[in-house]
């Protein structure tokens, strides 16, 4: 009787073996990132990606970008949270719409 839970903890503990699965690398344990390749212009300059970031005028920022003719994903901001902000809004003809926030009063650029 004594044999019957050992056995059914040594398959649970070995069943993820039997289907080939690859154990998860150690934490601590270096793992390969592939980076991405890097862009340039056409001088050889790299271009620099910056991540998008919702600020708390992307809304009025998008709604800005509506009236001078610019429908596009969503406003991003460029610069760090704070009184002044910068605000990047990629247009859908290719067009790249800025808008300078001031305490949440906000202009193009």
């Amino acid at each position: 009787m004594k044999a019957l839970p050992a056995l059914a903890i040594a398959t649970a503990l070995g069943g993820c073996s039997m289907f080939g699965a690859k154990a998860p690398p150690a934490p601590g344990s270096a793992v390969a990132v592939k980076a991405a390749p890097q862009l340039v212009d056409a001088n050889g300059v790299p271009i620099e990606r910056v991540p998008y970031r919702v600020g708390v005028s992307s809304v009025t920022v998008e709604q800005l970008a509506r009236q001078h003719a610019c429908v596009g994903q969503g406003a991003g901001l460029v610069t760090e949270p704070g009184p002044v902000e910068v605000y990047r809004l990629q247009c859908g003809d290719g067009k790249v719409f800025m808008a300078r926030c001031e305490l949440r009063q906000c202009r193009k650029m």
